[in-house]
């Protein structure tokens, strides 16, 4: 990874979809009767078209728990995004999509389903068809991304190398010194951290981001220099972070064998 992240085309993804699912976890928190932890299982999104904004959309829908949907008429936006593992299913008609998504939010479980049409016009009728069959989408692409605010900051650390076997170790230090935050911020962080690895997959390129205080930072930050330390982890390890109004970030030292 570059010393300067905002080159980093990864790390402008990953920062995309964390600010989505933010404002996912915050709906969900509101729901009446929800559970410490954010969850939209359940909900059903309709992330319109499927270009660059609805796929960090849809990723964030995954990493917050909802039943989503989208459409294309771009083969290799659909094959793309079918290989990222952004979409679960590809289908060719809206009552094929509707069959799997009303299974799925039954269960309350987690599915991207995007259905393949032949061009743009049919594209725009599509919100048109759902209404006729009385779909009503919980979640659209009008949610707002919630940034970081004055009290957290995010902090992003990659890996030098091995990544499949360090960073899982990272991430459970990143939970560990989450455990004391019973806030509604902390389960989110935490919701995050267990679920963004799985629906970023190769997208985030090794990378992690989280937002937390600046307390929970600083002890991540000096519990893995420890591990590092005494040789429990093997690898560099490299920072950044980033507080609201800062312009960029600021490369923190690595910590190194």
């Amino acid at each position: 990874m570059t010393t300067n992240p905002n080159s980093h085309g990864a790390l402008e993804f990953v920062i995309q979809v964390e600010r989505l699912y933010a404002a996912f976890a915050s709906a969900a928190l509101r729901e009446p009767g929800a559970d410490h932890e954010p969850s939209l299982g359940g909900k059903l999104l309709y992330a319109g078209s499927l270009d660059a904004e609805a796929r960090a959309l849809l990723v964030a829908a995954n990493i917050a728990g909802a039943a989503s949907l989208a459409i294309s008429a771009d083969a290799d936006a659909r094959k793309q995004a079918i290989r990222d593992g952004v979409v679960d299913f590809l289908v060719t008609s809206l009552d094929e999509a509707l069959r799997i998504l009303k299974n799925e939010i039954r269960k309350r479980t987690t599915v991207a389903v995007c259905v393949a049409t032949e061009s743009p016009a049919s594209e725009a009728d599509f919100a048109g068809q759902m209404l006729g069959r009385g779909v009503r989408p919980d979640l659209t692409s009008r949610i707002i991304p919630i940034p970081s605010d004055a009290d957290h900051v995010l902090l992003a650390w990659s890996v030098a190398s091995d990544a499949a076997q360090s960073l899982p170790k990272l991430d459970a230090l990143a939970l560990h010194c989450l455990d004391s935050d019973s806030s509604p911020a902390g389960a989110t962080a935490r919701r995050w951290l267990r679920l963004a690895p799985r629906y970023l997959g190769r997208m985030a390129q090794g990378l992690r981001v989280l937002r937390c205080d600046l307390q929970t930072a600083v002890r991540l930050q000096q519990e893995i220099r420890e591990q590092v330390e005494r040789g429990e982890i093997s690898v560099n390890v490299h920072f950044w972070q980033c507080r609201k109004g800062q312009m960029g970030w600021n490369n923190l030292a690595p910590l190194t064998r």
